[in-house]
């Protein structure tokens, strides 16, 4: 899928590691580790920001039909750290939001 290069691309140039990832029909759940002096909000800023030019920029029609007046993302953004649970609970919790609908 496009988004998922997109933004594993973006995780490459910055220097991040995209550990999971899964796009929703509504939301992206994004599991990301990067240096401990980048905020989590320039992580999700700078995502959401190449991603939207990249995707409008490729389909063209795309802004027109379905997002006229209003960008891709939304302004929301939740931010949680790894904290207490395992990388591999956290993988797993990504990995299987989809069957949870």
């Amino acid at each position: 899928m496009e988004l998922k290069r997109i933004l594993g691309e973006t995780c490459q140039t910055y220097g991040w590691t995209l550990h999971a990832i899964e796009i929703m029909p509504d939301h992206v759940h994004v599991f990301v580790q990067a240096d401990h002096t980048t905020a989590p909000v320039e992580i999700a800023k700078t995502m959401k920001s190449i991603s939207a030019v990249h995707i409008f920029s490729t389909f063209k029609d795309l802004k027109k039909r379905r997002f006229w007046g209003s960008g891709l993302w939304s302004d929301g953004t939740f931010y949680s750290s790894v904290g207490g649970a395992s990388e591999e609970a956290v993988k797993q919790y990504i990995a299987t939001q989809k069957q949870r609908g």
